[in-house]
């Protein structure tokens, strides 16, 4: 007998990582689709939901002709998709305008009235996280008092995953991850707070429906079959936001399992049967792909984006796309540790985990007239890795890390992989699967909907590590005076980056 196979599909920022996986959990083939962001105004990020669609339909093209499956053996369609988006759409699933991406800012005065609501404190115990400008209900609040047109046409508001499977499916339907990324989802009883939604200005009928990860929410239709050459009929599960399905694919699908994603945005994230409620709020949850779990996490805007920002602007190379690391890692070992006393503050997006501030801006701290090309690479690099040992620092308030696996395009980079390492103390694991990891963990999620898994384990035999990374301890210490000395500066700008918002600079 032949094998069997589900298609999933990973809508990231920078594009559509497709992948083909067997019944035996190895991926048969794999595809990457770009597509372009949009930066209309200041705190304003955007894609267009057509280019989603168009991105799955070019990569189910390279899928088939990569694999030559037979596609009645194809037993399932699942996704992950960036979350906190903002998708309007009408009632039969068209786009009304660019969809608002979790990047987007500008629903600060939003997020902040409800925040009056009941108090940062409540709300962070109820949704699991904070409620701030980058989550969907401040972008839907803003297109309501500022689009009210696109407002009023609108039938529900959807997530970019979701909005694929409408197309495929004419099903209006999102799952718990995703409805955590809104500020609007009691976490504990998994379900929209209806509250909330009046407070925001909303109704409960503009949203979708809610359901498990796992659950089949439709069927492929004839229409959405034809136009990706596949047959109609094939159940679609709903899969999660990138967040959940990028611990899947790390295999932590378990409790006591650290990882870390690096791509466009980085995150730290675990599993546990509880959220975490840290007292500062560093640490937000989503709720698990496997069912009765909690994927706890700590995620900065800019990570490979402050790259991708770097290249675009000195390199002449676009800013979006999958980033080659070959010419970065070689101008960053020609710089010392800690590039000369060169500090970068990565927040070009404004800032999410660990500090919160949607008015941050990026930073150069310490330039001279010595410092070269060379050490401007290494800053960006490291000021990405001590951002992110912020967040590590509320994880071993609560957990015991041993080691961490390190997934995401970033993990190419073997240089930035070892100043990680020399940043955190901790020894890193590289899989020998990186871009398609979040999709892995989509495919596994699609397969246990469909019963060709029996469960999530089926994952973790299936991860190979490619190398492993320790710190070298002399940098380390060289990394904690400079991890103070970063905090310091971020502090001292914080007035600076207010005033800068309140002039509308960009």
């Amino acid at each position: 007998m032949g094998h069997n196979y589900i298609l999933a599909y990973d809508l990231g920022t920078t594009g559509n990582k497709a992948v083909v996986v067997d019944d035996e959990c190895r991926v048969v083939a794999s595809a990457f689709v770009a597509y372009q962001t949009y930066f209309p105004f200041a705190k304003a990020v955007e894609q267009d939901p057509w280019d989603w669609w168009q991105s799955v339909r070019e990569a189910t093209r390279h899928l088939l002709a990569e694999s030559n499956i037979n596609t009645h053996h194809i037993l399932g369609i699942s996704f992950s998709g960036q979350m906190m988006g903002c998708v309007p759409v009408t009632r039969d699933a068209t786009p009304i305008g660019r969809a608002l991406i979790w990047a987007d800012m500008r629903g600060g005065s939003q997020a902040s009235r409800l925040v009056t609501h009941l108090g940062a404190d409540a709300l962070y115990r109820v949704l699991g996280n904070r409620v701030n400008a980058s989550y969907s209900a401040a972008k839907m609040m803003w297109i309501h008092e500022h689009e009210p047109e696109r407002f009023g046409n609108t039938y529900k508001f959807l997530q970019p995953k979701d909005f694929v499977v409408a197309q495929m499916t004419g099903c209006f339907v999102t799952d718990y991850s995703d409805a955590c990324g809104t500020n609007l989802f009691d976490i504990t009883n998994l379900k929209w707070v209806d509250s909330l939604v009046t407070a925001a200005g909303l109704s409960s009928e503009i949203l979708p429906d809610l359901a498990a990860s796992t659950d089949i929410v439709g069927t492929l239709s004839v229409e959405a079959a034809a136009e990706l050459g596949l047959i109609h009929g094939i159940p679609v599960v709903i899969g999660g936001g990138d967040g959940a399905c990028a611990a899947a694919g790390a295999g932590a699908v378990c409790e006591g399992y650290t990882y870390q994603y690096l791509g466009s945005s980085s995150w730290i994230g675990t599993a546990s049967h509880e959220p975490f409620l840290d007292d500062r709020a560093r640490i937000f949850n989503w709720t698990h792909v496997v069912p009765g779990l909690y994927a706890p996490t700590g995620t900065m805007q800019a990570a490979g984006a402050s790259v991708q920002w770097l290249k675009s602007v000195f390199m002449n190379a676009p800013s979006y796309g999958q980033t080659d690391f070959d010419i970065m890692d070689e101008a960053a070992s020609q710089s010392p540790v800690a590039a000369g006393g060169l500090i970068f503050l990565p927040y070009l997006l404004g800032e999410r985990s660990p500090i919160w501030d949607a008015n941050a801006r990026g930073a150069f701290i310490g330039l001279k007239m010595h410092h070269s090309g060379e050490d401007v690479v290494r800053a960006v690099l490291e000021g990405v890795a001590l951002n992110m040992k912020g967040i590590l620092d509320a994880f071993t308030t609560r957990i015991n890390v041993e080691e961490i696996a390190l997934i995401g395009g970033g993990a190419k980079s073997r240089l930035w992989a070892q100043i990680f390492s020399d940043v955190y103390g901790y020894s890193l694991q590289i899989p020998r699967v990186l871009d398609e990891a979040t999709a892995i963990g989509a495919a596994v999620t699609g397969g246990v909907g469909v019963g060709l898994f029996s469960d999530f384990g089926v994952i973790q035999n299936a991860i190979e590590h490619d190398f492993s990374v320790t710190p070298q301890r002399d940098n380390h210490r060289i990394y904690q005076e400079l991890q103070l000395t970063y905090e310091a500066a971020y502090r001292a700008l914080t007035t600076t980056f207010l005033e800068l918002s309140e002039l509308g600079s960009q």
